[in-house]
């Protein structure tokens, strides 16, 4: 009898398959034939390629089902996909491998980018993934292989399809570059992170890369992970000749290169594009004597956002936590909310991450608002724009469930009780959602007032959530601030309650610190001794005001002194250029000093027989150094937070009193060009690189109001497709955005595109860039035949091509001009033609 996949996952070694498209183009697969629909044409040929696998000797075998959706096959998608699963199971019984190979249901990505970047709705995403997992089930698969995904936020939609329609394994394998990030910025860490909360069963990398390209990756991963990591590389680059793609990497090399793979930990390996079963076989044989290592539990608590990762504990710094999203005690907020102000909320996360947060705390509770639909709007808004993870903060279930669920990444959650009844309803969340958890230490009796007391109920959380199967590290205790001035002693009993909650049970803790000084003066005072005091006591995290002067000071001193600040890199660069309050101050009244004397045209005039008799009540207050003006008063700075109101409303301002071409050419285009070297540098992602744009076009709008009588030009007309047989426009889309943002008139011609029509437009509307997308290795002979005809047609035409496949050798060898390696290089490519009178 077949045991489980679970049962034998990560306890031994085992092999995938291999790549498809390469099988199929040799059996026979025309340019821009559909792939999937040879299981209801040719099963003759799917049921021999499988079964070529399983005589190689894998273990794990994929169903011919990777761009099969809903999307593609709108009639006939459960016929493929029911043809598919049956076509693997006869391969396997020929194969004779009934009691030991697995058919795995292969759900490759839409081809859609999610909203707000793209066009495609996440719930909508969930429901096009869960009609595939449905026939899954039905048709009785083994197992589920989530693969090739570059977006995080694709990757949560279909592994939520996964679980809640199926209790089967499910693995899920990501697209990486060769710095560890996917397309729209995650990284191993990230993904473990998220992955594994939503109790995903093995993760890894496939596609992109050759073996050596990704050694770095699947290291990351191991170290990340408790789960068993899963590596399914190409055969190396791909290479056209002769009109067909080969890949430069033989068996022979590629099982060699796959060994330094195994032996950094990897679990499960196979192939992807460009294997064949020569190369799986030729694997097998190469790491089949090494010894297996199971992955092991790394017991760490972390909680992430779509491209970054927060550890918490001893291993690492204090989390700051900022309080600034959250309407108690805020009056200005609150009236935020009741008017619907999301930009006024998202300044508020971009002024806590410029002071040094690490985490934002969002809360929209008010009952004057709609509580379960804002913080859906709020968490969807700071998501996109900013990359600090989130701390969901409600005691509203249904809101809590509803942000956890669209939630890009592992968030913290705030909270839950030793109350029976808040624990029922919260930690089912959890566990469905992933999460760190928050407990504070209270139950039915209310809140104890010793430490013997409050460590009872952290016990009782602690065992309670075990009950769920969540496991201590994703649980962090509150030790509860209560004002000090209704008790002296709280202070003294919070203390204790942190220092044995880390001593004693070795978990983690948070504390709200500014509750301890409600009811006193020089609250800022109080506030930050207390903080450094629960620091030493083993304080994990902190929900503060990251803008507090005094706080920060008392957290980067604390983290300097107690090592956790390496060479003290964060307290140089935080102080560097300190300044004592007393030269604060009298640098202020310098300052003041000179503003009226220049006033009063007295600047530079001997006026040393004056004596300085200014009331203390008219010296002006030392400047905080962590105010900036709302990002929304400066426009390049809108711009390049992504915040599209307050872009527009710069630009309003801007126009009073400056020219429109000016402000296009001084603040707009300089901010979009800070954002594309941020982008290329590696520094910002996609996200936000697709936010900026937005807010561009906000403020260009605003800009061609007021330039309505006069002519409305464009740099030159760039034609963008996606070529036949592919229906994958993400990257197409983006530089759509992009081109147009930088004054260009982007010509889609849509996905799926025959080379005559882009060269027939090319042609009639006298177009001399084209840009050509493609994802997969089956398409990409399409590209090179619309490169040809273009040459033949219209000579004078350039071609810039960009996709997962593509590389710049690639791109060199079909013919192309130019190789697009991101978004922003159709952009630098359409510039430097426009400066050679090419366009």
């Amino acid at each position: 009898m077949r045991q489980d996949l679970r049962k034998r996952l990560g306890k031994e070694r085992l092999f995938f398959d291999g790549g498809t498209g390469s099988l199929l183009q040799a059996a026979g697969l025309k340019p821009g034939e559909l792939p999937e629909t040879w299981n209801l044409t040719r099963a003759d040929v799917i049921i021999d390629l499988h079964k070529q696998y399983l005589d190689s000797g894998c273990h794990i075998f994929n169903t011919n089902t990777f761009g099969a959706n809903r999307l593609k096959y709108p009639d006939n998608l459960d016929d493929i996909v029911t043809a598919s699963i049956r076509l693997a199971k006869e391969a396997r019984r020929l194969a004779n491998r009934e009691d030991d190979a697995y058919v795995a249901l292969d759900i490759g990505p839409t081809g859609k980018l999610l909203e707000p970047m793209g066009d495609l709705p996440f719930e909508e995403a969930v429901d096009i993934f869960a009609d595939l997992v449905k026939i899954g089930v039905r048709e009785e698969a083994d197992l589920i292989l989530i693969e090739t995904m570059n977006d995080s936020y694709e990757a949560k939609a279909a592994l939520l399809a996964a679980k809640e329609n199926s209790d089967l394994p499910v693995l899920l394998t990501c697209v990486f570059d060769e710095g560890g990030k996917m397309l729209t910025g995650g990284t191993p860490e990230s993904m473990v992170a998220m992955a594994e909360g939503l109790g995903v069963d093995g993760i890894g990398t496939n596609c992109s890369l050759g073996p050596a390209a990704m050694l770095s990756t699947v290291k990351r991963f191991v170290a990340a992970a408790s789960v068993p990591v899963l590596v399914n590389p190409n055969a190396g680059l791909p290479e056209s000749i002769d009109g067909q793609t080969v890949y430069n990497v033989d068996a022979h090399e590629f099982a060699k290169e796959m060994k330094d793979i195994v032996e950094a930990g990897a679990h499960a390996v196979g192939g992807c594009c460009g294997t064949t079963p020569e190369y799986i076989q030729a694997l097998i044989a190469e790491v089949e004597d090494i010894p297996f290592i199971p992955p092991t539990p790394k017991h760490k608590t972390v909680i992430s956002s779509f491209s970054r990762t927060s550890l918490i504990g001893d291993e690492a710094q204090p989390l700051i936590i900022g309080e600034r999203i959250n309407p108690t005690g805020k009056k200005r907020f609150k009236q935020a909310l009741i008017d619907h102000d999301i930009d006024y909320i998202i300044s508020q996360g971009l002024e806590q991450e410029k002071a040094g947060a690490h985490a934002l705390d969002v809360n929209v509770g008010s009952p004057e608002v709609d509580e379960v639909e804002l913080i859906q709007e709020v968490v969807g808004k700071l998501q996109s724009i900013l990359p600090l993870p989130l701390q969901i903060d409600t005691s509203n279930v249904e809101a809590m469930e509803k942000a956890l669920r669209m939630y890009n990444g592992k968030a913290l959650i705030n909270s839950v009780n030793g109350k029976e009844e808040t624990m029922e309803a919260v930690f089912p969340l959890v566990k469905k959602y992933g999460g760190v958890v928050i407990g504070l230490a209270l139950d039915e009796d209310g809140i104890a007032d010793t430490a013997d007391g409050r460590v009872a109920v952290a016990r009782k959380i602690y065992e309670r959530a075990a009950d769920y199967g969540i496991a201590k590290e994703n649980v962090i205790i509150d030790g509860l601030c209560m004002t000090v001035s209704a008790d002296p002693e709280s202070a003294l009993v919070t203390l204790e309650t942190i220092r044995r909650i880390h001593d004693e049970l070795g978990g983690n803790t948070i504390l709200g610190v500014s509750n301890i000084s409600f009811g006193l003066p020089a609250r800022e005072l109080i506030n930050s001794y207390f903080f450094a005091m629960a620091l030493q006591a083993g304080l994990s995290s902190a929900i503060i005001n990251p803008n507090n002067k005094a706080m920060m000071q008392a957290y980067r001193t604390y983290c300097a002194l107690s090592g956790k600040d390496t060479n003290f890199t964060n307290f140089i660069t935080a102080y560097q250029n300190y300044e004592t309050p007393d030269k604060r101050v009298q640098k202020a009244v310098d300052d003041y000093k000179r503003k009226v004397l220049s006033a009063l045209d007295l600047d530079g005039a001997d006026l040393s027989h004056i004596r300085n008799v200014k009331k203390e009540t008219d010296t002006p207050s030392a400047p905080d150094a962590t105010k900036d003006e709302t990002y929304g008063n400066k426009l390049m700075e809108a711009v390049e937070r992504g915040m599209a109101g307050p872009a527009a409303e710069a630009t309003h301002n801007a126009l009073l009193t400056r020219n429109a071409l000016d402000i296009i050419n001084e603040d707009l285009v300089p901010a979009l060009d800070n954002v594309g070297q941020g982008f290329e540098k590696g520094t910002l992602f996609l996200p936000q690189l697709l936010m900026a744009a937005e807010a561009a076009k906000a403020a260009f709008a605003v800009v061609k109001e007021a330039l309505t009588d006069a002519p409305q030009e464009t740099k030159g007309k760039v034609i963008l497709a996606t070529v036949k047989g592919d229906i994958h426009d993400i990257g197409k889309n983006i530089v759509k955005v992009l081109l147009e943002n930088y004054g260009y008139q982007a010509v889609d011609l849509g996905r799926d595109v025959a080379p005559e029509t882009i060269v027939e437009t090319a042609v009639k509307e006298d177009i001399r860039l084209v840009g050509l997308s493609a994802l997969m290795t089956t398409t990409v002979v399409n590209m090179e035949e619309t490169i040809r005809l273009l040459r033949e047609k219209k000579p004078d035409c350039k071609v810039i091509v960009g996709g997962a496949v593509m590389t710049k050798q690639y791109a060199d060898s079909i013919g192309a001009d130019c190789y697009g390696k991101d978004a922003m290089s159709t952009v630098r490519y359409a510039d430097e033609l426009l400066e050679q009178g090419l366009m």
